[in-house]
């Protein structure tokens, strides 16, 4: 199974960000209402689809954190479209790093099976709470537990260094740790005509399991201090973290950012927002 086969359907799966991240409430059930500013950068894991039975190979340089198992989200996914196919996932993010791997490994599985033939499910939040906004991939509100997805204009151009310090964070870990779980919800998202225009809104901001991450994983402080020592305009925690992320004005100046910190042993890597994927 090669990319270049005509018979592999390819779907990138970028990494999913959470610029804002504001927590609005709490539900019986226990699920928590978010609202949250996402955008999707151009590095992620690549998902292939082959003809085949179903069946599920790992590999890239996090392949080591995950298993091919019956409950692996390519394969429920997979199962919920209903296709068959020897599906390969290539899996170039940390796991369990909060900038939506493991949902958007999901929904590039479900991209490629429309792809196919097949149309998308109609309840992909079964799969988890990220799974609709990353299957559109592009700058959105996501509000309630996930299910409420409002696609925005494009953003404007980002120079971004993400960071993972390597150290996987669980999100009930992270939720359980939140002192206040009542905040206001974001202001009015308004046009950026620019960068400047964006991270000074963003200034306006949170993301309020940011201080619960860091109660779990102190070093989290260290990478959002390490960011902003390299210059990043505004650095932050993506989800539940322990990912975070800078915007830095150059490319230049992230490439750098990158390699700085990328000798502390820590994964880094500048990236740009992603392309949205294009209807085929």
């Amino acid at each position: 199974m090669t990319p270049a086969d005509p018979a592999v359907v390819t779907e990138a799966a970028p990494a999913k960000l959470n610029l804002a991240l504001h927590v609005t409430g709490r539900r019986d059930d226990g699920y928590h209402l978010l609202d949250s500013l996402v955008c999707f950068a151009a590095a992620g894991d690549v998902v292939r689809v082959a003809p085949g039975p179903l069946s599920l190979r790992i590999d890239g340089p996090f392949a080591a954190g995950l298993q091919a198992e019956d409950d692996n989200l390519c394969l429920r996914a997979a199962r919920l479209a209903g296709i068959d196919g020897a599906i390969r996932l290539t899996k170039n993010l940390p796991v369990a790093s909060g900038i939506g791997g493991g949902s958007g490994d999901a929904a590039a599985v479900l991209r490629a099976a429309r792809r196919m033939g097949h149309a998308l499910p109609l309840s992909p939040e079964r799969l988890g709470a990220d799974v609709p906004v990353c299957i559109a991939s592009v700058p959105a509100r996501m509000q309630g537990t996930g299910e409420i997805v409002t696609p925005l204009p494009p953003l404007p151009p980002l120079h971004l260094v993400l960071v993972n310090p390597g150290v996987a964070l669980s999100t009930p870990q992270v939720f359980a740790r939140l002192t206040c779980r009542d905040n206001p919800p974001l202001p009015q998202v308004p046009m950026f005509p620019d960068a400047s225009a964006l991270v000074a809104w963003l200034a306006g901001t949170r993301n309020d399991l940011e201080p619960a991450a860091i109660g779990a994983a102190p070093i989290v402080a260290c990478v959002l201090q390490a960011l902003t020592a390299q210059g990043a305009a505004l650095a932050r925690m993506s989800g539940s973290g322990a990912t975070c992320f800078g915007i830095f004005d150059r490319p230049a100046a992230a490439q750098a950012a990158a390699a700085v910190l990328a000798r502390q042993g820590w994964w880094a890597v500048a990236t740009e927002l992603a392309p949205a994927p294009q209807p085929r």
